[in-house]
């Protein structure tokens, strides 16, 4: 099963995350997605944030680590972690992205 997940949070911590996720094996690729302005309810106000956007590529297998890494580092006290199964992709990016996710044997 492959993944996308998405993650907002503050721009000046996007690059970071993606950094992280990718070189510990927990993402293949990470699109940083700036520009958000976000427009939300929190504590019973409304509230709003410049953010990035983070479109992470990973598998169902990495998906409990993956968000168990997020929810550590991120600053949110509820990081918004939505991830959407796709069940058709490019059959060389899908092997490619297996790849990118096994940490070499050593």
């Amino acid at each position: 099963m492959s993944l996308v997940v998405m993650v907002t949070l503050p721009p000046e911590r996007a690059l970071d995350l993606a950094r992280t996720l990718v070189a510990e094996h927990l993402a293949g690729c990470v699109n940083i997605i700036p520009g958000l302005q976000s427009v939300y309810r929190w504590q019973g106000e409304v509230a709003e944030d410049p953010e990035s956007l983070l479109l992470i590529k990973t598998s169902g297998e990495q998906y409990p680590d993956l968000e168990a890494r997020i929810k550590a580092v991120h600053p949110y006290e509820v990081p918004e972690i939505i991830a959407l199964q796709y069940d058709r992709a490019l059959p060389e990016f899908q092997a490619w992205l297996r790849d990118a996710l096994t940490p070499p044997q050593r």
